[in-house]
């Protein structure tokens, strides 16, 4: 038991390498796991480690979450470690409620880290987790990618989160707590097998008696995740040789494209999509399979957001222009999640899809390198109804667009390294 702490407090110092932030968000729910990681942030942060910042959401789903929240605020200023609460109130009562909470708790943090500046966020996903997660994913015939192991560490909305103890257990994690005397609040939904979690967590119990446990599927997640790793790696000297980037669009050499082994191809062409798509997830595979034939066959197809517009030589990624239907910004914010659009200050004015009409409006379109099919999902600047620019298009106008590389998905530098 002594040497549980010191052993897992060096695993959370090589879970950040050498540039360890100075400053360091914990998120911390009152559960054990988040208690846990606290308590061992809070040692790391008496021997040198990064000052801390704890932050707790409170979803409004149960009317002990308040309390808990509070149970982590009074442990924190005892130990002088600044707390944050944040709400989220945007549950409709429909769709699925996991994802939803989900989501919206990784973009209060963010929000949160942004505004505070912690450049970072450590979360308290376990081995548990892990092993849980790959029992949902086998359950869905998940390939590689599905049961390969958690990122160690990932970003949102500009900001990196970590999971420093991934490779501890929660009841070593609960170890670590009794040994100080502090209690952990339990939530009650742990316990509700309307959750899948706790589903896979049951099977969990059930298959213990044959050695299949959390250590050991997280090791198996592991080992796969090592094997993705050099399939990634030969993805990107494929995408080095057949790929190139056009104002936003993917060109695939269609010659050396067909002599990529079909899982290489499948993978070049799902970062393609979700570098362009902004999606959270590639296509499921029975639809990518069958625009894969289509696009062998030399025919053009949509999936996922995107369009491939099949050539002699050359298949075109682009974006596909219903997925831009009304989709609008402000000049100088994000649009469709990649394109920033700078000009002179025009009161009115905002940032939408050019589409058919404003194509029309364009007489030097066709000087342009791309199609009418990119042109028509790329962004323009309106005033009304009228057309002020569409930099892409040869209308600038005084108005520049630039790419802005995604969050986790930059095709760019794919192409690049």
């Amino acid at each position: 038991m002594t040497d549980l702490p010191a052993r897992l407090q060096q695993q959370i110092a090589g879970a950040f390498g050498p540039e360890r932030p100075e400053r360091l968000g914990v998120a911390v729910s009152g559960g054990s796991d988040s208690l846990a990681l606290l308590t061992l942030l809070n040692d790391w942060r008496a021997t040198g480690g990064p000052e801390l910042h704890a932050v707790t959401v409170d979803h409004g789903l149960r009317p002990e979450a308040a309390e808990e929240a509070r149970m982590v605020a009074r442990l924190c200023e005892g130990w002088t470690i600044p707390h944050t609460t944040l709400h989220w109130s945007g549950w409709t009562g429909t769709g699925n409620l996991p994802d939803a909470a989900r989501r919206a708790r990784y973009g209060l943090m963010a929000h949160w880290a942004a505004e505070t500046g912690v450049p970072a966020i450590a979360v308290a996903h376990t081995a548990d987790d892990q092993a849980e997660t790959f029992l949902m994913r086998l359950a869905r015939a998940a390939g590689l990618d599905g049961l390969s192991a958690m990122a160690p560490r990932w970003q949102h909305g500009g900001i990196t989160f970590l999971r420093p103890v991934l490779h501890a257990t929660r009841e070593e994690l609960r170890k670590v707590l009794r040994g100080r005397g502090i209690g952990w609040a339990d939530d009650p939904t742990n316990a509700d097998t309307a959750y899948e979690r706790v589903r896979a967590r049951q099977v969990l119990e059930t298959l213990a008696p044959l050695g299949i446990e959390a250590a050991t599927l997280a090791e198996v997640a592991g080992n796969l995740a090592a094997a993705r790793h050099v399939i990634d790696t030969q993805v990107a000297f494929a995408a080095r040789n057949v790929a190139r980037i056009e104002a936003g669009d993917v060109l695939l050499d269609r010659t050396a494209l067909a002599r990529l082994e079909p899982e290489i191809t499948r993978r070049l062409l799902q970062k393609a999509i979700l570098w362009i798509s902004g999606a959270d997830y590639p296509p499921r595979g029975p639809a990518l399979t069958r625009a894969m034939r289509a696009i062998a066959a030399g025919d053009s197809v949509t999936l996922h957001g995107c369009r491939f517009i099949a050539r002699a030589d050359t298949l075109r990624i682009t974006r596909e222009e219903q997925a831009v239907a009304g989709l609008t910004a402000r000049p100088g914010e994000l649009w469709d999640g990649r394109w920033r659009l700078s000009g002179p200050e025009t009161n009115g004015a905002i940032v939408a899809a050019l589409g058919e009409n404003g194509l029309r409006h364009c007489p030097d379109r066709r000087d342009s390198a791309l199609p009418a099919a990119s042109l028509r999902a790329s962004p323009a600047v309106w005033q009304g109804k009228a057309l002020l620019a569409a930099p892409l298009a040869g209308l600038a106008n005084g108005w520049s667009a630039k790419l802005v590389r995604r969050e986790n998905h930059d095709f760019a530098a794919l192409i690049s390294h």
